[in-house]
């Protein structure tokens, strides 16, 4: 980055007075340790003064869009002050023009005085906000003037000049003023929110941007005491000032200087010459904060790379680096609203939910919660993990919309989360977004208990096993399919109450799907013909992929005819989505159709094409179950009376297969296990090797003499 080099002769010269200004300003400073989020209450003030301009209409100023949300909740922390009570007894001391107070210099330094144990960045926003205030109140009896007897008689009492067009160079100055106060302001507020204490900037650099934030510091406080004291001359107008100055009321800036001398074109000219003091210092002081912003990216960027390569003694360090730069404590306990320091997260695994400020979609991210906070298996954990939500913005900045949102989930969520997530450094946002690979979904990155990531990201594995993924690292994800069984009890899981009830106890089910009326009519007449004769079974809808609208008619349908049950919308979404996340989590392992069952299975599921109009379904109890589709399932329907008094002794599973598998011409089998009480449960049913259809049961003894 280039600076012109007239200013950057500019910059880095500093004259005797400056020195000695700079002593005395910091003589005035010291910090205890208070914070006030200084970045609100300067878009507090930006809002007062985009009201005030609003009614002159005076042209060419932009404020920015900052100014005109709606601010609340500006938090003060460290101090028992008020911040209302702060900013009143700031007001009264830029009022105040007392001679004994001496001249605009010395009046400076007594603010400095009072403003001594906030930091650089508070000092010039409170300052602001105080002059804001007085500003806002004059505008306030302006507007209201015209129309209100109350206005009226407070102005009549300040005795205020009447017409206040007149006064309108004298406010175009003013305001003029207030937008390049603002500006610098902004860049202090940029440089102090830098994590210079966390990654050090070259010293040469910090010594001159410093140098330049005392001066900007000096130079903005002073403009509020020359704005305020022209609100305070109003006050003692004559009315013949005012009536001069309304026969000119058209003049144009450039013709300023041909009017008479007055107090109002004096005080005018010292607005506007302290604006083009403020505009040169802002171009300096950005060019500087710009710099130092730039070498705190880059160096900030490595230190996170090299924080997630190199092996930690714990987390403190990670977390530190990614959520407390600006904040001691940046979390909050959603539940209770308290405050916490990332040291609440030591020696836990730590999985940072990150995505929009508002997650879509909704029903997934209550199944989370389902599946990790309201899970069985959570109490058991004794929260050895936590779940930290980061939100994102879909841009740079936050939207009211957005912040709504977060409101809203913040409140209402079970876990932790970012307090402040606009306070999050943009280099970290960066680097979630580059190196995590986060866009648009939702992302689980799981941290163990050293700060290192496990897991890029476990939202499958939290969709699919829930807590019971604990502690949600890639290993582990390997182990548990590994270890895993394709049956209905896993297929089911917690995505229904009463059916994971009905799988528990090993009650025959069947689901089922199509978007074919008149099959699924068909299907439940003959499944209504088989229950009638006395094999209890339940029948679920669960409808297909991705549904859509034209589902909710299926089910109304389904409902009304009394024809099954079905899934819920939602509940049938989150079915069709853990299926989503089987097929991701095994692919992910490098495991095809070819060598894994349950990927061979899900799939089928998911690429099942209902075009032509027949439907699919899967049939089975606990452990066991059978997927059957189109001609084929209406095929296993019509041979119940082969199959149908074989369900006792076979179970659901192996009667279905015995009905539509050929028998096949074989030796003999037998197979000879050690004695188990659990094998003589009438639900366990061994298949055989070759022909792979349900083998009698006997008990051998054998005299081993």
């Amino acid at each position: 980055m280039n600076m012109p080099e007239t200013e950057s002769i500019l910059l880095h010269s500093s004259s005797s007075e400056e020195d000695i200004l700079i002593k005395n300003v910091l003589i005035s400073h010291d910090p205890d340790g208070s914070f006030l989020d200084s970045e609100r209450l300067l878009c507090a003030m930006e809002n007062i003064m985009c009201h005030t301009t609003s009614e002159i209409r005076v042209p060419d100023l932009h404020f920015d869009a900052m100014a005109k949300k709606n601010v609340c909740n500006i938090e003060v922390a460290g101090t028992q002050e008020p911040l209302g009570r702060t900013i009143h007894r700031i007001s009264r001391q830029i009022l105040c023009k007392c001679p004994e107070k001496g001249d605009s210099h010395a009046r400076t330094m007594v603010l400095f005085d009072e403003l001594r144990n906030f930091r650089w960045d508070a000092k010039v926003v409170l300052a602001l906000a105080a002059f804001a205030t007085c500003y806002g109140e004059l505008w306030l009896l302006i507007q209201l003037y015209p129309v209100n007897p109350l206005a009226v008689s407070v102005a009549r009492l300040k005795q205020l000049p009447s017409n206040f067009i007149a006064l309108r160079p004298l406010f175009k100055a003013l305001s003029m003023l207030a937008k390049a106060m603002t500006d610098v302001a902004k860049c202090i507020i940029k440089f102090e929110s830098l994590p210079i204490k966390d990654v050090k900037l070259d010293k040469e650099i910090m010594t001159v941007t410093k140098s330049q934030i005392y001066l900007s510091a000096y130079w903005v406080i002073k403009s509020t005491l020359a704005c305020s004291s022209q609100i305070t001359d109003l006050i003692a107008m004559k009315l013949e000032q005012v009536h001069v100055l309304s026969l000119q009321s058209s003049s144009t800036y450039a013709d300023l200087c041909c009017l008479p001398s007055s107090s109002i074109t004096i005080g005018a000219w010292e607005l506007l010459s302290l604006e083009h003091k403020l505009g040169r210092i802002w171009r300096q002081l950005r060019w500087q904060v710009d710099v130092c912003h730039q070498q705190i990216e880059t160096k900030l960027h490595q230190k996170l790379l090299d924080l997630f390569k190199d092996t930690q003694v714990d987390n403190q360090e990670v977390l530190h680096t990614l959520f407390a730069l600006k904040d001691d404590k940046p979390l909050m306990d959603c539940s209770s609203g308290q405050k916490l320091g990332v040291s609440e997260l030591r020696n836990k695994v730590v999985i940072l939910m990150v995505s929009k400020p508002e997650p879509h979609p909704i029903a997934e991210l209550l199944f989370l919660v389902e599946q990790t906070s309201d899970h069985p298996y959570h109490y058991l954990l004794e929260k050895s993990y936590e779940i930290v939500w980061v939100p994102i913005p879909s841009s740079d900045s936050w939207t009211e919309d957005e912040e709504r949102s977060f409101d809203i989930f913040s409140s209402s969520l079970p876990w932790y989360s970012v307090r402040k997530p606009w306070l999050l450094c943009s280099v970290v946002v960066n680097f979630i977004k580059q190196e995590w690979n986060f866009k648009d979904e939702p992302i689980m990155v799981v941290l163990d208990s050293q700060g290192n990531i496990s897991n890029p990201n476990a939202i499958d594995m939290a969709l699919i096993w829930g807590d019971g993924a604990y502690p949600f690292s890639a290993a582990i994800e390997k182990e548990l399919w590994e270890e895993e069984q394709w049956n209905l009890q896993f297929m089911i899981y917690e995505i229904d109450p009463l059916l994971t009830k009905l799988v528990h106890e090993g009650r025959n089910l069947c689901i089922y799907g199509s978007q074919n009326l008149d099959w699924i009519r068909d299907f439940n007449y003959k499944m209504k013909e088989i229950t009638k004769a006395g094999l209890q079974m339940e029948t679920v809808y669960f409808g297909k992929r991705n549904p859509i609208e034209n589902e909710r008619n299926i089910m109304a349908t389904i409902d009304s005819e009394k024809l099954s049950g079905s899934l819920s919308f939602t509940r049938m979404h989150l079915f069709w989505r853990r299926l989503e996340s089987m097929r991701r989590s095994i692919l992910q392992l490098g495991k095809t159709l070819n060598t894994d069952h349950i990927l061979e299975e899900v799939v089928a599921l998911l690429d099942k094409d209902d075009d032509n109009g027949q439907g699919w379904a899967v049939m089975g109890s606990g452990h066991s179950m059978l997927r059957l589709e189109g001609a084929r399932l209406m095929d296993c329907l019509n041979l119940f009376s082969v199959w149908g008094d074989k369900v006792g002794k076979l179970g659901l599973v192996g009667a279905v297969k015995y009905a539509l598998e050929p028998t096949v011409e074989h030796r003999c089998q037998s197979s000879v296990w050690p004695f188990d009480e659990g094998l003589l449960d009438e639900k366990v049913v061994v298949v055989c090797n070759e022909c792979k259809r349900p083998m009698e049961k006997f008990v051998l003894y054998k005299c081993e003499i």
